[in-house]
């Protein structure tokens, strides 16, 4: 994967891209932005290098500013947009083969957001992050999918509250009203992230591929949704990788009162030392 672009900057370690927005002076979700975007999600989407994809801010007050707001100016630029990649880049980036997270730092305002909730997982750094939808004291109101994700995420009252108000929220409320996983202190937000993202890149791929769309199954009827759950679960359970990793973990003092006392660190050594 190329790693050169204008507006991104990326490296790779340990099956996990770290990828910074650095889109000077604001970080706004603009047309060389998009088309960076839009390549990485193109490219990355055949690495099978890369397991997990972790995208931050390297501007410690923006994290995306918003969308181009001369889009709604400029009819030329209106129309450019639509034509580009900019009108399916969430969609891509929700169909990437990687877990994708993102770890948030300075304010991050209108499309911004619709592109955080594109995403599988999103931390913020406490009293350093702050989320807002303006787009109505503009005259207009949320259409890359904000009036959809907010609901689903919140609640209703919620996303009107959100929507309708057009005011800043910090990163507290916002993990009170599900627009992020968490509100970390800033000193442990990359601690938490970068270990988060390099445990998921060390597990199976085909456990986490499956763990994934069995968890999207859950926007199914209960029904339904255990059918697929059923289905995506057989294969791996009755896996050699399963086999292989269970019976480290038997090995290495799972399911004994003293390995199960301190399960995670067995698994981590034990079974990380068998499948190495």
């Amino acid at each position: 994967m190329d790693h050169t672009y204008e507006t991104l900057r990326v490296r790779v370690a340990h099956g996990v891209a770290f990828v910074s927005i650095d889109n000077p002076p604001i970080n706004l979700l603009d047309t060389a932005l998009v088309a960076d975007l839009d390549r990485f999600a193109t490219e990355v989407a055949a690495d099978d290098a890369i397991r997990v994809i972790v995208l931050d801010s390297a501007d410690s007050e923006f994290f995306i500013a918003h969308g181009d707001m001369r889009l709604i100016v400029d009819p030329d630029a209106l129309a450019r947009f639509v034509e580009g990649p900019g009108a399916g880049l969430h969609g891509r980036f929700r169909a990437l083969p990687q877990v994708t997270i993102a770890k948030i730092t300075g304010r991050v305002r209108g499309g911004g957001n619709e592109f955080l909730f594109a995403l599988d997982m999103r931390f913020a750094a406490r009293d350093a992050a702050w989320f807002g939808y303006p787009e109505v004291s503009l005259g207009i109101f949320p259409g890359g999918g904000g009036t959809q994700y907010l609901p689903r995420l919140g609640g209703r009252a919620r996303a009107l509250e959100a929507v309708l108000g057009a005011d800043l929220f910090d990163a507290d409320t916002a993990e009170r009203y599900g627009w992020i996983n968490r509100a970390l202190p800033a000193a442990e937000l990359d601690h938490y992230v970068d270990r988060l993202a390099t445990r998921i890149a060390s597990y199976p791929p085909e456990a986490v591929a499956a763990a994934r769309r069995a968890v999207d199954a859950a926007s199914l009827p209960i029904e339904e949704g255990s059918k697929v759950e059923a289905e995506l679960l057989w294969p791996v359970f009755t896996g050699a990788t399963a086999i292989e990793r269970t019976a480290a973990a038997l090995a290495a003092g799972a399911q004994t009162r003293d390995g199960e006392l301190d399960l995670e660190r067995v698994l981590e050594v034990g079974v990380g030392a068998a499948s190495a």
